[in-house]
């Protein structure tokens, strides 16, 4: 037995080195996956191409609300709360085409 001042040298086992080492690998590889995930969603998210174009002058016809908007290439649908789709140009927001719904 050693006496209370002196320090005792403790060898770590190899097999406990080993486990150590790796727990601290995988964290670091963890955590620099969770960083490259963040990366990828600001970037992805941050892109302003892949946003619709909407015409800066919209005009419904009078009395129509719209209920929901979808966007394709070059036109937009607004569904209103008469059950119509308006199909109207994108660039210009002109009425292209109205459909009733049944």
């Amino acid at each position: 037995m050693t006496h209370p001042s002196e320090p005792e040298d403790i060898t770590e086992p190899t097999q406990l080195r080993f486990l150590r080492r790796l727990v601290t690998t995988l964290t670091v590889i963890m955590v620099g996956g969770v960083l490259v995930v963040i990366a990828l969603l600001v970037i992805r998210l941050s892109d302003d191409t892949r946003a619709p174009q909407v015409p800066a002058d919209i005009s419904l016809p009078e009395g129509v609300t719209a209920r929901a908007v979808t966007f394709g290439t070059g036109w937009l649908a607004v569904v209103t709360t008469e059950d119509q789709i308006l199909i109207l140009d994108s660039e210009t927001g002109a009425l292209r085409q109205r459909i009733q719904i049944d």
